[in-house]
């Protein structure tokens, strides 16, 4: 295994050893602490243009599953067609794996898709470093190798824009109800909720103007990136919002994110984020807690919600918004994940309430 080595924008540097391609990368290093899911995780598109560090120590024992088992045209075990994040990095990467469906090691998976990662690195350390500072750009570099010149300003670059789809797909055609999905970054299981509800989704670039199209609901998905970002994405929910008819709306991740702007409230960045499962929200005015994952950098400031929208649920760990609702039209959005295939499914019911008010 060659010699890499992590630094980061403050000059704070770590060695490890390469065990994925090799090749000089630059990204936004964040810190995922779920146990399980590394498959799904590397293929979230929510995780575009960062440096993904995982903090559970043992990452690959139980290898990768095949991309090429398709339902819907949609991989069965993944949450896109490739691997999301720039770079990977963990503790102790497994080479030997044993799982009923996998089909080859995590080193040979983002070798081919020529994914940069680190083993033997100190994760909690730098876990702590980036919950200290918060989350930071960071460098992988290789000796003898050239190093990547590639500056990056992750608050300004459009990543929801590089990973949405590029024209118009539909799937389960002529289903009763149809509903509008914008692709900011979805993940597959989000299509895959609203497909096993037995509805048509038409799934749509992040700046298709889906207003002029014929539809029942409006979907909007969860990204990568800074919400303010999609500009085009915001003109089009506000122009939805002043319709005649209120058609009914749902969102998650970034699009709690995109539909709070677009109703004059405002976002801000976390410190480093909510990466990983098992994080308790709480619907607001009652005692009812849900067990979430959570893949999300920045959130809505519950303070600058206009008139007639209510938070919906908050974070029990830090007290931030979890969701938003209208107090009398069919429209709502929550900022954990819902539709997550590798996280505890109590609030998949979700899906069932958006389908009950097509």
């Amino acid at each position: 295994m060659r010699n890499v080595t992590l630094v980061l924008n403050n000059g704070f540097k770590l060695q490890g050893k390469s065990f994925g391609y090799e090749k000089s990368v630059t990204g936004e290093v964040v810190f995922n602490s779920a146990m399980t899911g590394y498959p799904e995780a590397l293929t979230d598109p929510t995780f575009a243009g960062q440096i993904m560090v995982m903090t559970y120590p043992i990452v690959g024992n139980y290898g990768v599953p095949s991309m090429e088992e398709k339902t819907n045209g949609l991989a069965d075990f993944f949450e896109s067609d490739h691997i999301q994040p720039c770079a990977l990095i963990v503790s102790d990467y497994s080479e030997a794996y044993s799982h009923w469906n996998a089909k080859e090691n995590l080193g040979d998976w983002l070798k081919r898709e020529q994914i940069p990662a680190i083993t033997g690195v100190d994760t909690r350390e730098l876990t702590k470093l980036l919950r200290e500072q918060g989350v930071m750009t960071g460098k992988i570099i290789f000796d003898e190798l050239p190093e990547d010149t590639t500056s990056i300003n992750y608050e300004e670059n459009n990543f929801a824009g590089e990973v949405s789809c590029k024209e118009v797909i539909r799937y389960n055609e002529g289903a009763a109800k149809k509903v509008v999905l914008v692709d900011c970054g979805v993940k597959y299981n989000t299509l895959r909720s609203l497909i096993r509800r037995d509805v048509e989704v038409i799934r749509v670039p992040w700046n298709y103007n889906f207003n002029e199209l014929e539809f029942d609901g409006l979907f909007l998905s969860s990204g990568p990136g800074n919400p303010t970002t999609c500009q085009e994405t915001i003109e089009n929910i506000k122009t939805f919002l002043q319709s005649e008819k209120a058609k009914p709306c749902m969102g998650v991740g970034m699009g709690n994110l995109l539909l709070a702007l677009a109703v004059g409230a405002k976002t801000y960045k976390l410190k480093y984020g909510h990466r990983t499962h098992n994080q308790p929200v709480r619907l607001v005015g009652s005692e009812h807690c849900f067990i979430t994952t959570q893949t999300h950098g920045y959130a809505v400031d519950a303070n600058t919600l206009p008139q007639d929208w209510n938070e919906l649920y908050t974070n029990m760990n830090d007290g931030t918004n979890e969701g938003i609702k209208h107090s009398s039209k069919p429209w709502f959005a929550v900022q954990f994940q819902p539709e997550s295939c590798h996280n505890p499914v109590f609030s998949d019911p979700l899906f069932d309430e958006f389908k009950s008010l097509l």
